[in-house]
């Protein structure tokens, strides 16, 4: 209904209108996955009830997809140099390596500070069939490293709660400097968020299975 009167708005209503709607998307895709992620370990359901939630979740988060799609491609035909813009926000790889896939986030416009800068990264992850990414030392805002403004444990827990697992690459002076030391130290001993030094060092703990999966 909003997009259908949306002639009156101007250019930037009409593209905060189709944003917003974009995120609301993400949110509702970042959701199903994780259903469907738990859904496969639940107990007690036969072969064949599995298989027909399986396809349940595929169809919805098919649906939600298709309608991601759709908004991008309206955005693209109405505002084509902002979708440029848009796209250049974050700068990204997908990297493949044995059959093993990751984002590699290499640097933003906006350097990530809120829970919403996370919720945006897990959309990406879910969109490019990956649960892992690593994110260059330039894409995280200076609040990231003041304990203070616990932008690092909201930003690191929206990972963990979501199943993603995440390597920053962070220089020594950093990870070493003052209070920031000791969150680095414990959540280097966990298995969702990790700090290095070196992209080789971020990649091959990215990479790796942990004990106990297939």
């Amino acid at each position: 209904m909003q997009l259908a009167w949306s002639d009156m708005l101007s250019n930037q209503e009409l593209s905060n209108v189709l944003s917003e709607y974009e995120n609301e998307i993400k949110l509702q895709l970042i959701m199903q996955n994780e259903k469907y992620r738990r859904a496969l370990h639940s107990p007690n359901r036969s072969t064949r009830e599995s298989l027909i939630w399986e396809m349940i979740s595929e169809n919805i988060i098919s649906t939600y997809n298709n309608e991601l799609n759709w908004v991008r491609e309206t955005r693209q035909k109405l505002f084509e140099n902002e979708v440029v813009e848009e796209a250049e926000k974050m700068n990204y790889q997908i990297r493949e390596i044995e059959s093993k896939k990751y984002i590699e986030l290499i640097s933003t416009t906006e350097p990530l500070s809120t829970e919403n800068d996370a919720l945006d990264l897990i959309a990406l992850c879910w969109e490019h069939e990956t649960n892992a990414i690593m994110i260059h030392y330039a894409a995280l805002s200076e609040d990231f490293f003041k304990l203070k403004t616990k932008v690092a444990g909201d930003i690191i827990q929206k990972f963990i709660n979501y199943g993603i697992k995440v390597a920053a690459i962070i220089p020594q002076e950093t990870i070493q400097n003052g209070r920031f030391k000791e969150m680095a130290m414990e959540t280097n001993k966990g298995h969702h968020f990790r700090m290095y030094e070196s992209k080789e060092e971020a990649e091959e703990w990215l990479l790796k299975k942990r004990e106990g999966e297939n």
